[in-house]
């Protein structure tokens, strides 16, 4: 991915280094790929190959700050 050549994000299929490297820069705080794991592990997010679906996870987040509020 050099010389300015990025491939587009699947936000669909992400590898969980990927998602904490884009949450981290979303957050301005790191995210390690360890606490995308946990969190993909904790709502059984993760894909046969691995991946994880942004969408998927952040629905699954935003389920677990809505459960604290009621």
């Amino acid at each position: 991915m050099s010389n300015g050549s990025k491939k587009p994000l699947e936000i669909t299929a992400m590898k969980p280094s990927d998602l904490a490297a884009v949450l981290s820069s979303a957050y301005r705080r790191k995210i390690t790929e360890e606490q995308v794991r946990e969190v993909a592990e904790a709502g059984n997010l993760l894909a046969g190959d691995g991946t994880i679906n942004l969408i998927q996870y952040t629905a699954f987040l935003a389920g677990e700050v809505g459960v604290g509020s009621n």
